[in-house]
């Protein structure tokens, strides 16, 4: 239960955050609104570091899967491409294509077993439940 309400509030923060960004955005510029993004985060983190306890940040050095430290540039082309969408589409459509694309990229890497994820088999009620959501899109009433 737990799990769900965080979801729900990370979804709803992700909507905040876009039109806050893309307001930002049209009154400064894209990099400074992504840079502003990016650099409030992680005074953030180092400020919640410092209260919750300070576990070594050598221990970055023995990610075993070095890719996976690209997490912060994703999360810049990830600020980005949410207030361009949102900028284009407003909040409502592009929130609502941005959760499709999450699904539908998530279930595959679940399908492809691949970034150190469990392999999982193919089930078609997850492809027809993807195939109602796209359909929500659709009936959104998309112009």
């Amino acid at each position: 239960m737990m799990g769900i309400l965080i979801a729900l509030i990370s979804g709803a923060l992700m909507s905040i955050q876009g039109v806050f960004n893309t307001e930002v955005t049209k009154q400064t510029s894209l990099w400074v609104s992504t840079g502003l993004v990016q650099l409030s985060a992680f005074i953030v983190c180092i400020f919640a570091w410092f209260i919750t306890g300070r576990e070594s940040i050598t221990a970055l050095l023995n990610v075993e899967h070095k890719y996976t430290l690209l997490g912060g540039v994703i999360g810049a082309f990830i600020t980005i491409t949410v207030i361009k969408s949102m900028d284009s589409l407003g909040p409502a459509r592009s929130v609502m294509l941005i959760v499709i694309a999450q699904l539908i990229v998530a279930y595959l890497i679940e399908l492809l077993g691949i970034f150190g994820v469990e392999k999982q088999p193919l089930e078609w009620r997850k492809v027809i439940g993807m195939l109602i959501a796209i359909g929500g899109v659709v009936m959104f009433k998309w112009d």
